[in-house]
C-alpha cells in the first residue's frame, strides 16, 4: 500500500464524529493492477463483486482467497448490487442495459429501452429489500455521442409491471442508495455536485424530490448508507460522510480517487473501496447497509 495513503486513511477514521476510535483500523490492499475499478457490491453469501469497466470484466473476491475473474466480456460493467435472493444486478455501460444474473449464471435483461429508445449507459443501481430496482442512466465520454434519449434519467423497475421514470435531472445522475427503513431514495448528481432525496411509498414509487446535500466537496460517485442512516458518498477527495439530515460529519481523505465502495465481511464492518486500479479493505464501525 502507498504509505501516505494508509496514514491519511487511518487518521481520518480516528477523527470520526461518532466517537469511535478508528486510529488502529487495519488497511489492506486486496488487489491492484486493474484498469479502472467500479461497482463494489457485497453478497450475503460472503464474497465481493466489483467491475473493471474499461476491461469489460467482473471480478470476485472471497476473504481468504485471491481475486478471481467472475465474468469475462461483461459489457463494460459499472454498478453492481445483490437482492435478498442473492441474484446479481449489473449496469452494463457498453450494452446500455441493466441485467440480472441468477445463481446458475443465467443472465436476464431487465432494462435496455425507454419508450422504444436505447438507454444512455446505466451507471449505478440499488435493490430494495422487496426487490424494487432503481438505477441511474447518465452518459459519460463517448457514451454522450451515441445517445438516443435527449435526457438523463433515474428509473424504477418494480418486481411486477413496467419500468417507470423517476426523474429527469439536468445534470448527470450517478450514485444511488436507499435508507435503512426503505422510505428514502438518494441520488448523487455528478454535474451539480449534490445529492437529492425522494420519498418512497409502499409501492416503491418516488415523490417529493428535494436537494438534501448541496455543494459536495468533489465530484460524487457511489453512495452507501450505514445502519444509523448516515450517508457515505465517494467524492474526488475521498469519502464524505453525512447525517440523514444532510449535515457533514467527516471526510475520509484519500490520495487515490475512490469510485465505489461496499460494506462487507460477515459482520458488515469492513469497507471495500475501489480506487482507480486498486481494491482496498478497511475495518470500521458501525455496521453498514448496501
Amino acid at each position: 500500500m502507498n504509505r501516505a495513503l494508509g496514514i491519511c486513511l487511518a487518521a481520518a477514521f480516528g477523527m470520526l464524529a461518532s466517537g469511535q476510535d478508528f486510529s488502529r483500523s487495519s488497511i489492506q490492499v486486496i488487489g491492484r493492477g486493474f484498469t479502472f475499478t467500479e461497482g463494489a457490491a457485497w453478497s450475503k453469501e460472503g464474497f465481493l463483486i466489483f467491475s473493471d469497466t474499461p476491461a469489460g470484466k467482473l471480478y470476485k473476491f472471497t476473504p481468504g482467497s485471491e481475486v478471481e475473474i467472475f465474468r469475462e466480456e461483461a459489457q463494460g460493467p459499472s454498478g453492481n448490487a445483490f437482492d435478498a435472493q442473492g441474484r446479481l444486478y449489473t449496469c452494463e455501460t457498453h450494452a446500455r442495459r441493466v441485467t440480472r444474473t441468477d445463481k446458475t449464471g443465467r443472465v436476464e435483461v431487465l432494462a435496455e429501452l425507454w419508450q422504444g429508445k436505447r438507454l444512455n449507459a446505466p451507471n449505478d443501481l440499488v435493490v430494495s429489500r422487496n426487490d424494487h430496482v432503481y438505477f441511474t442512466d447518465p452518459a459519460f465520454g463517448e457514451q454522450s455521442d451515441h445517445r438516443e434519449l435527449d435526457f438523463y434519467g433515474v428509473y424504477h423497475i418494480p418486481p411486477k409491471g413496467e419500468m417507470k421514470l423517476v426523474a429527469k435531472p439536468t445534470g448527470r445522475p450517478n450514485g444511488i442508495a436507499i435508507s435503512p427503513n426503505g422510505r428514502t431514495l438518494y441520488v448523487a448528481n455528478t454535474d451539480e455536485r449534490n445529492v437529492r432525496a425522494y420519498d418512497l411509498d409502499r409501492n416503491g414509487d418516488a415523490s417529493n424530490e428535494r436537494v438534501l446535500i448541496r455543494s459536495l466537496a468533489g465530484v460524487p460517485d457511489t453512495i452507501r448508507v450505514d445502519e444509523k442512516g448516515d450517508l457515505f458518498v465517494a467524492v474526488s477527495k475521498g469519502i464524505a460522510i453525512y447525517g440523514a439530515d444532510g449535515h457533514l460529519i467527516h471526510t475520509i481523505e484519500m490520495y487515490e480517487w475512490p469510485s465505489s465502495f461496499a460494506f462487507g465481511d460477515a459482520d458488515g464492518k469492513s469497507l471495500y473501496i475501489t480506487a482507480r486500479g486498486t481494491l482496498f479493505r478497511i475495518r470500521l464501525e458501525p455496521k453498514g447497509e448496501n
